[in-house]
């Protein structure tokens, strides 16, 4: 029973501390991808699924003259110490690209990709606080 309450107490520890509003700015962005780029073909738009941080908003892959990004379009999120955007083969962060930190915690954000991942395994967009190793959200990208 003791340990029991001990893990359910770390585990709500380490929850609450992703909570904090530190981290990420919390100014809302409007980047915008290039209008010449286009939309990948056969990785459609995702759309976020929240784990207890509100997060909402759509996941794109877009290409440009060889070059990808991911755009974070209408993104909203609860903040967090160290919170990272990835490019990930399944909903939890073990086979993933880091694209780096979260630039804000709303609005529209691009990201670029470096080299040509393959979309039919890197198939989610991932918000995940690396600090505390928790996911936030995860978008699945469509056909």
């Amino acid at each position: 029973m003791k340990k029991s309450f001990l893990v359910l107490s770390i585990l709500t520890g380490v929850i609450m501390s992703c909570n904090k509003n530190v981290g990420s700015s919390t100014v809302a962005l409007n980047e915008r991808v290039d209008t010449t780029a286009r939309l990948v073909t056969g990785v459609g738009p995702g759309t976020f699924v929240s784990y207890g941080q509100g997060v909402t908003g759509s996941a794109k892959v877009y290409n440009k003259e060889g070059k990808y990004s991911l755009s974070l379009e209408n993104f909203s999120t609860n903040n967090g110490p160290d919170l990272h955007v990835y490019l990930s083969k399944g909903t939890q962060p073990t086979d993933f690209i880091d694209l780096g930190k979260l630039k804000s915690t709303s609005g529209n954000q691009v990201y670029e990709i470096s080299g040509i991942p393959d979309f039919t395994q890197y198939k989610y967009a991932l918000i995940h606080c690396q600090q505390y190793n928790h996911l936030f959200g995860s978008a699945e990208f469509g056909k």
